[in-house]
């Protein structure tokens, strides 16, 4: 939260890097939120399933990047611990606070939500733009501008280095070491405009990246395609989006919608309380225990890839990778095959009385509930 309060005239190379370790934070965080989404679908073929597994995949991207501006500037990623708090408001470091932020299935509700995470300023009201970084891009915006004011102590900093790796450019990831006739100050330029017109398009007006992203639809498009159920049309010359007309501009081919697995939406909890309740609460907390230790190992393995020895970071990060299809197995073929007891949903309101609003929002509580996905870091803090 530092970032959020730090005059602009003390935002030094310290707080840049900082800022980039809250990027780190801030990028890991929409992870399982998509994660949930994406597990929930019966069928993993689904256009739905693709989309959100592509913005995913440039997700970590964004991860790896604001990672290996940390490692440039003499600092140490710090992954293993992360552990972000399901469900609160707002994203770390402060931006979108007024964002809904639950693990849950698919559903309209999820999709305007994700719509929120990664929407441009100016499709905004004017309450949310008030907040300090009311997006992911007024955020990086904060880090390119300190970029910008201290140029020379970025370039000595990047210079000098540091312990930790630079990991992903054979894999096309942005990597930030020192190279004859390369300005840092550039390279640092690009990784966050990488971030940013992916995330929310190349500017006001659209909501398509640019040129160099093949004028491919920013996660935000890619979403609301989801949401209205139909893919993005590319407007005529000279029309730009609005908060009024977006509809208008979501009007191609049909997105049929999938078969969503209808998961209890996780309480801050996990699930603690209805575990307490379930009468099969040892399997279902087996399974659960599974999944979070493939999370856990994954997310020491990511660390280990930055700030283990430099021989050692590309099977790292196979083995976090293999970690992450096991997640992807033990949620969508155990978890989400227990069910939850039709008596604890009906004791919902009983259980979690400040929370029952929210699992019911996201939750379709007529019909059969199941478990889903928790995501706790067991190296983390709760």
């Amino acid at each position: 939260m530092a970032a959020q309060v730090t005059p602009v005239f003390l935002r030094d190379i310290s707080w840049i890097r900082g800022a980039l370790q809250t990027a780190v934070a801030l990028e890991h965080s929409t992870m399982p939120l998509y994660c949930a989404a994406m597990y929930s679908l019966e069928v993993q073929n689904y256009p739905s399933y693709n989309t959100i597994r592509s913005v995913l995949m440039e997700e970590m991207v964004h991860m790896a990047i604001a990672a290996n501006m940390v490692a440039a500037l003499g600092g140490t990623p710090r992954i293993a611990t992360l552990d972000p708090a399901y469900a609160t408001r707002g994203l770390p470091g402060g931006v979108a606070p007024d964002l809904p932020v639950i693990l849950a299935q698919l559903s309209p509700r999820s999709l305007e939500n994700f719509m929120r995470l990664e929407a441009p300023d100016y499709l905004l009201d004017s309450r949310q733009r008030a907040a300090v970084y009311p997006t992911i891009g007024a955020f990086y915006n904060a880090i390119r501008e300190a970029v910008d004011n201290h140029k020379d102590a970025l370039r000595r900093a990047v210079e000098q280095g540091g312990p930790s790796n630079q990991i992903g450019g054979n894999l096309g990831y942005l990597t930030f070491e020192p190279a004859e006739g390369v300005d840092p100050v550039e390279k640092f330029h690009a990784g966050l405009d990488l971030i940013t017109e992916q995330g929310e398009g190349r500017g006001t007006g659209t909501v398509e990246a640019g040129e160099d992203f093949q004028r491919e639809g920013s996660h935000y498009a890619r979403f609301a395609e989801l949401r209205y159920g139909r893919r993005y049309l590319a407007p005529e010359p000279g029309a730009e989006i609005t908060r009024e007309n977006e509809a208008a501009f979501f009007q191609g081919e049909e997105i049929v919608w999938p078969v969503v697995i209808n998961t209890l939406a996780v309480p801050s909890d996990g699930y603690a309380a209805v575990l307490a309740e379930d009468p099969d609460a040892a399997e279902v907390r087996k399974e659960l225990e599974r999944f979070d230790n493939a999370y856990t190992e994954m997310m020491a393995c990511l660390d280990r890839a930055w700030n283990g020895p430099a021989e050692t970071w590309w099977p790292s990060l196979g083995a976090a990778v293999t970690q992450m299809d096991q997640m992807r197995v033990s949620s969508c073929f155990t978890i989400m095959r227990h069910r939850v007891p039709a008596q604890v949903i009906g004791r919902l309101e009983e259980l979690y009385p400040r929370q029952y609003k929210a699992l019911a929002r996201y939750t379709e509580l007529s019909r059969p509930v199941f478990y889903g996905p928790r995501f706790i870091n067991n190296n983390g803090v709760r």
